[in-house]
C-alpha cells in the first residue's frame, strides 16, 4: 500500500497513518486526547508519544476531562515517576489546565471544527515538502485557544492537532489514504 512516507515501517505508525491520521472527527474524547498529546509532542517526535500513548490513557483517567481536570499536585507527583510515560512537569501541569479549559467550553467540538468552516480542508500535496507547518487557520485555532485559557499550543501543535483528527488532510495524492478521505463525507470510507 503507498502511504505517506513519514510513517515509515514500525507497525505502530503504519497502524495510526492507515487508521486515524487524516480522518475527521467529532468524538469529543478523542479531540481532546489528541489536542492533550500534542502538547506533549512538543520539542520531540510523534512516535515517542504514540509509544507512549496506551500508558497515558492508563494515567490520564482515559482523557476524562473532568477528572484530568481535578488531578490533584500529588498525583501530578506520582504521575513523575512513572517511566511509561514522558515526565515533564510543565507539561503534565498543561494537560491539566488544558481539561479545565476544555470544560469551560460551551461546546468545544462545533467550536473546534468553526476553524475550517466545519469541513475538512482536504490538501492535495505530491511532496512532504509541501505541507507546511502551519497555517493561518492553526494560528488562529492557537491563539483562540491559548485566549480560552490552554497552554502547549502554539500553532504548529495546532496544525499536527488539525491534521492528526481530520480538520485538515494531508495525505500525500499518492497515499492510498489520499482518495478516501477527499471524497466527500458521504461516500466517504474510513
Amino acid at each position: 500500500m503507498p502511504r505517506c512516507a513519514w510513517c515509515g515501517t514500525d507497525p505502530l505508525y503504519v497502524r495510526y497513518h492507515d487508521e486515524e491520521w487524516g480522518v475527521p472527527t467529532r468524538d469529543p474524547r478523542r479531540l481532546f486526547e489528541s489536542l492533550v498529546l500534542e502538547g506533549f509532542q512538543a520539542g520531540l517526535s510523534w512516535i515517542t508519544v504514540l509509544r507512549k500513548r496506551e500508558r497515558y490513557r492508563a494515567v490520564l483517567f482515559g482523557f476524562d476531562p473532568q477528572r484530568l481536570a481535578e488531578m490533584s499536585d500529588d498525583y501530578l507527583e506520582q504521575c513523575l515517576l512513572d517511566p511509561g510515560i514522558i515526565r515533564n512537569r510543565q507539561k503534565l501541569v498543561a494537560a491539566r489546565t488544558n481539561a479545565q479549559a476544555w470544560l469551560r467550553l460551551d461546546d468545544p467540538v462545533p467550536w473546534l471544527w468553526s476553524f475550517v468552516d466545519d469541513a475538512p480542508r482536504i490538501n492535495r500535496f505530491s511532496r512532504l515538502d509541501e505541507v507546511p507547518a502551519v497555517t493561518p487557520e492553526a494560528e488562529a485555532l492557537s491563539r483562540a485557544l491559548k485566549k480560552a485559557g490552554f497552554s502547549f499550543v502554539g500553532p504548529t501543535l495546532c496544525y499536527a492537532f488539525m491534521q492528526a483528527c481530520g480538520l485538515t488532510m494531508d495525505h500525500l495524492v499518492d497515499c492510498e489514504r489520499h482518495a478516501p478521505l477527499a471524497a466527500p463525507a458521504s461516500e466517504r470510507s474510513h
